[in-house]
């Protein structure tokens, strides 16, 4: 794979996003934010970290590729000093590997994946280091993780093979991206906008509302507008009923383990769902929707996005 466009440092501008623990984050940003001021001025990078009242924190860094690979190389020696200093009083005999996720949009993982999973096979075989893109995409967004393990040169390598799969091929369409969230809280839906509900207060969420708006774009439910915008997922929306068909070898991965995916998709969309049993003789299953025209739309594009996901999955193994 040609990494001459990384390597060469020409002025090409990207943008890396890292999924990471609070802890990691603290270790990152140092004592008083020594740390992380020390890593923007060597490196000439722009870092960004995201709120931190969450147990997960995205770290953006942007910039020209040679000011994004040294910001992202001292990133990856502080990890590994936490894990060399965490051995120190551990019984364990071998260091454990380098472990971090990148986000990147759902709609670039295929190109990273490849035709039967060979472009992923290729970057795995040429690093050295371990690679794996979540079959699911990261909550109310449309992006995926990929976990990436090893040494600290097998993942800064890696990395660059995978700015350059991104460099080659954009995303397509919206790409709606991940904001780690307070955990569990309730999501409502009013006047076409979507809420998260902390203690007494509504706090408004515009990823999730374009989230609903993508979903009422390509719904085949005629919405009337109101004065107020869409008629969102308000309960006086008149209520129906849409049927689905799914194979049953892909339904495990709409009800997810122990109901968690199917749980999520109605709490995100406010629809009723409905999985009938199986039938005999029968390779699909019937899937009911019940709601508002506004709640089935977006639960039957939520449900569409988990098939695609999964299928793009099956073909990287």
């Amino acid at each position: 794979m040609d990494t001459g466009v990384i390597e060469g440092g020409l002025n090409v501008t990207l943008t890396i996003r890292l999924l990471m623990h609070g802890k990691e984050v603290g270790s990152i940003i140092g004592k008083k934010g020594e740390s992380v001021k020390k890593m923007r001025e060597e490196s000439g990078a722009r870092i960004n970290i995201s709120e931190g009242n969450c147990p997960e924190r995205i770290i953006t860094l942007a910039g020209p590729t040679t000011a994004i690979f040294k910001a992202f190389s001292m990133i990856i020696e502080k990890l590994e000093e936490d894990i060399s200093s965490s051995m120190t009083n551990s019984t364990a005999t071998s260091k454990p590997p380098v472990t971090l996720r990148i986000v990147v949009p759902a709609s670039q993982c295929g190109s990273l994946i490849g035709k039967g999973g060979c472009k992923i096979k290729e970057v795995r075989e040429s690093t050295g280091a371990q690679v794996q893109v979540a079959g699911d995409m990261l909550p109310n967004s449309t992006e995926r993780a990929i976990t990436i393990a090893g040494t600290p040169q097998s993942i800064i390598e890696c990395v660059k093979q995978i700015c350059v799969v991104m460099l080659e091929s954009p995303p397509k369409g919206v790409t709606i991206p991940y904001r780690p969230k307070p955990s569990g809280s309730p999501v409502i839906f009013a006047g076409g906008q979507a809420y998260a509900v902390q203690g007494q207060h509504a706090i408004p969420q515009p990823d999730l509302t374009k989230l609903h708006q993508l979903a009422m774009q390509q719904s085949p439910f005629p919405i009337a507008p109101t004065n107020q915008g869409f008629t969102g997922m308000d309960a006086s929306a008149q209520t129906s009923s849409h049927e689905m068909t799914i194979p049953n070898d892909l339904i495990g991965c709409i009800i997810g383990r122990q109901g968690a995916k199917i749980n999520e998709i109605r709490q995100m969309s406010g629809a009723q769902i409905k999985i009938a049993n199986p039938v005999d003789g029968s390779v699909d299953r019937q899937v009911t929707i019940t709601g508002s025209p506004a709640s089935i739309s977006l639960a039957e594009y939520l449900i569409n996005a988990r098939l695609s996901s999964e299928a793009t999955g099956m073909a990287a193994n």
